[in-house]
């Protein structure tokens, strides 16, 4: 998946730290308008994993910035996300993803969730998404980092077939619904990825002199990976 917000001929670009499609996307959706050309490690099929081992969603954010920075040679942006509940002490946190055990889904997961908070009222069940975000240069140094999160409650069943993850349970009180129902334009203005985003552009942008250029090629009007200072 490549992408870019209309970009000129040559454009500054970045990698986005995430197998992730879902993540990927939103994070395209939210950058549109920034004069730069978005890649996914997609284009790098060769990128190592990232043990995501880090105390905190920022812990985890910078490594998998820096890290992947270092082995393809290219700037990054990463962010780490998740849930973290108020009755349990902010679980599932940064096992959000794999809080039902390693081979875990949404719907697991959810599972778990539900049974943990079973038959506890509305005020027992707040909760908020956070998500940290990290740019690093290609050299692995983080050159800028932002947070962003969400407020709501968790649902007692899942409602809405928009999103991923937790959102089918996650309930914004002002609307009644879950991001679930809600769907992908509401959640791209409330949801904790595009405030963290917000937060980090201005940062984003200022750093784009630094930044490679795209090669283009005159003959396919394509670009390749090769770069210029």
């Amino acid at each position: 998946m490549t992408a870019s917000a209309n970009p000129p001929a040559r454009s500054a670009w970045i990698v986005l730290g995430t197998r992730n499609r879902h993540k990927a996307q939103e994070i395209i959706d939210h950058l549109a308008g920034v004069p730069i050309e978005l890649r996914t490690l997609d284009d790098y099929p060769t990128a190592p994993e990232v043990i995501e081992d880090g105390a905190t969603f920022l812990d985890n954010a910078r490594k998998k910035a820096t890290e992947f920075a270092r082995a393809i040679g290219a700037w990054v942006l990463a962010e780490d996300s998740g849930l973290a509940v108020d009755t349990l002490g902010g679980r599932p946190g940064v096992l959000s993803a794999r809080y039902s055990g390693p081979d875990s889904s949404d719907a697991s997961n959810n599972r778990k969730l539900l049974d943990e908070l079973a038959g506890l009222p509305a005020e027992k069940r707040t909760a908020y998404y956070i998500c940290s975000a990290v740019l690093s240069d290609a050299t692995g140094r983080v050159r800028g980092e932002s947070e962003g999160r969400c407020h709501g409650v968790i649902g007692t069943e899942p409602r809405g077939a928009h999103g991923f993850g937790y959102d089918p349970l996650f309930v914004i009180p002002e609307y009644h619904k879950t991001f679930g129902q809600l769907g992908l334009l509401v959640k791209r203005h409330l949801s904790h990825r595009a405030r963290a985003l917000a937060r980090l552009k201005p940062q984003l942008i200022q750093l784009l002199p630094e930044m490679p250029l795209t090669h283009i090629s005159h003959q396919t009007g394509t670009s390749s990976h090769s770069v210029t200072k």
